[in-house]
């Protein structure tokens, strides 16, 4: 989880790599309608993000099912999106959020071609981004490291709370 530009695919990616098991890309459950709202610089709305949400959600669910586990990248910038997402699930999640300075996000955006998301809902979304709070059981990891070496973190975490055989 995290804003646009953070790392998410590309951690995400490996991690579902080295467990084996299926990746879910959040921005592949964009309605055609939101996709092209957000590429023309709307932010979207809570009625926006709630089906898409429960898409990902239940496409993470199904893959779960079948293949014992999955990963799925996804912003999840408010406590309502990402307990909608774990209601959905419905089994055990571990969040990770991803973060870093606005100017190396801006960097990294300004880099990326070919995405239907525009540097300029950066700030639009750092501003939604709810930090998560102790209770939510949120492994929060700063992206200047190399994706591997954070790919490991994660994976130390998932052992650690055994979610991970």
């Amino acid at each position: 989880m995290g804003v646009s530009g953070c790392g998410k695919s590309t951690l995400g990616a490996l991690l579902a790599e080295a467990l084996g098991c299926p990746f879910h890309e959040g921005d592949d459950y964009h309605s055609p309608e939101a996709v092209e709202k957000m590429r023309a610089g709307q932010p979207l709305s809570d009625e926006d993000r709630w089906p898409w949400l429960d898409r990902l959600g239940a496409a993470t669910a199904g893959s779960i099912a079948a293949h014992g586990a999955a990963v799925a990248a996804c912003s999840a910038l408010r406590r309502s999106y990402r307990d909608r997402l774990r209601a959905t699930i419905g089994g055990p999640v571990q969040l990770v959020l991803l973060e870093n300075s606005r100017d190396r996000l801006l960097q990294r955006l300004a880099s990326r071609a070919g995405h239907f998301m525009p540097v300029s809902l950066l700030d639009s979304q750092l501003a939604t981004l709810e930090r998560p709070l102790a209770g939510e059981d949120v492994l929060t990891l700063v992206t200047e490291k190399p994706p591997a070496l954070l790919r490991d973190m994660v994976l130390a975490q998932l052992e650690d709370r055994r979610l991970r055989g």
